[in-house]
């Protein structure tokens, strides 16, 4: 398809419903994304092309889901909940044991296949999804002290992998990419310590009446500014999106986001840019180079499983396993590495299709681990928590 203008927005907007629709089938637990990345891939490349995904347009409107995608997820990670605090010593040292995990599993991975990029398969291993699992954990209704536990285990794999990895996926660029990363991230302090100190002094009380009463929005005006401007610095010091969305989103997660401010963003975000990226994203995707490069499928279930291993290290610190699968789940950070190993031609062909195959199997494990925690235990007649 030739050109980008409303009958593509149309068939986009169309095409996404497929996340919501299989997601809708009794009992199937499909997460609406996959929805949307397999509608991507029969519009895209591995189907019948319609659309063109190399469109600056499309690429940019992409690009902005994926920034509101990020920044959504960071608004979910409970960091006022005074109660997770205790929990974060034991939650970090099983990250820290299974980042250990997968870095030994990312360094056979990389031998094995030959690719070099045993320090991006170790990152993607040892990552969590936030935007995933919370979500699994909420609907599920899953309770306690090792809820809080895994949770907060969760939220520290998932931030500290988001800022590995632009350093590990391309190594030339590493010294630019961690004074980038310092940059977003001291422009995320700087901000949330202007916010707490606005705050406290009732000045966004003050804009949020006022934004209510005259309807003019300007909560999300002002978080769209401050995320459109975190962006431009991230790509401009060669440092993915994904960053400045995420860091944003823990900063009003720290503030408080009013609740005004959470409704809009779902909308604009789930209501149109989320399902635009995620078709995007499926689309520029080339699943026949799997067919044509058998080994890069055993690639992707090696991925995946191991990152199921690495996290089931936990077992030796006495996480149950089942739990220690729901917090394999992956998303953002294998998105990440797919999308800018794509655009920027760091990986072999039919690396990227791994990557999104792997994390794939993550999702569907965490599914069923998510059943098996909330499933009645017989013998005590109550949720396992």
């Amino acid at each position: 398809m030739q050109g980008f203008g409303f009958d593509t927005l149309a068939l986009l907007t169309a095409v996404g419903f497929a996340g919501p629709l299989l997601a809708s089938l009794p009992r199937s637990r499909i997460p609406v994304i996959i929805g949307e990345l397999i509608a991507g891939l029969v519009v895209g490349k591995t189907g019948f092309g319609v659309i063109d995904v190399a469109n600056p347009t499309f690429q940019l409107l992409a690009n902005i889901g994926f920034a509101l995608v990020m920044f959504v997820v960071g608004t979910h990670v409970p960091v006022r909940c005074h109660e997770m605090r205790s929990a974060v010593p034991l939650a970090l040292a099983r990250v820290v044991l299974g980042g250990a995990v997968a870095v030994a599993l990312g360094v056979g991975l990389a031998a094995e296949f030959g690719t070099g990029h045993a320090a991006l398969y170790a990152v993607l291993m040892a990552s969590s999804s936030a935007a995933l699992a919370l979500p699994v954990i909420d609907s599920l209704r899953l309770q306690g002290p090792r809820m809080l536990s895994v949770t907060a285990q969760i939220a520290i794999a998932d931030a500290a992998c988001i800022v590995l990895l632009p350093l590990v996926i391309d190594v030339r660029r590493t010294p630019t990419a961690a004074l980038g990363a310092l940059a977003v991230t001291g422009c995320a302090v700087v901000l949330f310590v202007l916010l707490r100190a606005v705050d406290r002094r009732g000045w966004l009380q003050r804009v949020h009446v006022y934004s209510e009463k005259h309807r003019v929005a300007l909560e999300l005006r002002t978080n769209l500014f401050v995320l459109f401007a975190l962006a431009a610095l991230a790509v401009s010091t060669h440092v993915s999106i994904m960053l400045a969305g995420f860091a944003l989103g823990l900063v009003i997660a720290a503030v408080g986001e009013p609740r005004r401010l959470a409704r809009q963003l779902f909308g604009i975000t789930e209501g149109f840019f989320s399902p635009l990226f995620f078709v995007w994203l499926g689309a520029s995707l080339q699943v026949r180079e799997l067919g044509s490069h058998p080994k890069f499928i055993l690639l992707g279930v090696s991925l995946g499983l191991g990152a199921v291993l690495a996290h089931c290290a936990g077992k030796l610190l006495g996480q149950p396993l089942t739990l220690a699968v729901l917090s394999a789940a992956q998303l953002g950070v294998p998105v990440a590495a797919a999308t800018i190993g794509t655009e920027e031609h760091l990986l072999v062909t039919g690396e990227a299709s791994a990557l999104m195959f792997g994390a794939l199997l993550t999702i569907a494990c965490t599914s069923i681990a998510g059943a098996l925690v909330a499933r009645p235990d017989r013998r005590k007649g109550k949720q396992i928590r």
